[in-house]
């Protein structure tokens, strides 16, 4: 098993984090990881993407320009990295934040309202969550219980308190990639 995904949006809405998260947890599986993140000079507003690579065996290289899974939080990521989807791979995008779908017939769509579910729990920070619940499901390449192992490494101490917030956002997430 390889997956190669990246996740893309503005800078604050928690594209590396999801990145983080996602490895850690392969880490908690024994899996090979790669976290290579990527971001304008903006704090806040600017391009933010990372790409990660979960794989069962061995990484030779962390440069890579096909994907398996994009998960896309604004209009700007679904332009740019629909195209570079492999066949028969994923697109996750918020619904709420693109107004041009993706139109590719040979890869899986996951139109998922992920803001929409964010403002519901009084939350926009979670939104990256809700988004990598619908990935979790979509792709399963971690475990929920790896996830969760890894939300706890990458919050400092002081954070954990807002654990169970995106727990909920997670599961809302999975849900949401049911429909």
């Amino acid at each position: 098993m390889k997956e190669e995904t990246i996740f893309s949006g503005f800078g604050g809405q928690g594209v590396l984090s999801m990145g983080m998260v996602l490895c850690y947890a392969g880490m908690k599986e024994n899996k090979e990881v790669c976290f290579m993140p990527s971001y304008g000079p903006e704090m806040r507003g600017g391009t933010a993407n990372c790409i990660t690579i979960i794989s069962n065996s061995a990484i030779s290289s962390p440069i890579i320009s096909r994907f398996d899974s994009v998960v896309a939080l604004n209009q700007p990521s679904v332009d740019k990295f629909e195209k570079t989807i492999k066949p028969g791979g994923s697109l996750i995008y918020d619904s709420t934040n693109v107004i041009n779908p993706p139109i590719r017939s040979d890869i899986n769509i996951y139109a998922i309202p992920g803001s929409e579910e964010a403002v519901k729990l009084n939350n926009m920070k979670v939104l990256n969550m809700i988004m990598l619940g619908a990935y979790l499901k979509v792709r399963s390449t971690v475990t929920l219980d790896s996830t969760l192992l890894g939300l706890k490494e990458i919050f400092p101490e002081r954070y954990h308190k807002i654990i169970p917030l995106n727990i909920e956002a997670l599961e809302i997430g999975m849900s949401l990639a049911n429909n």
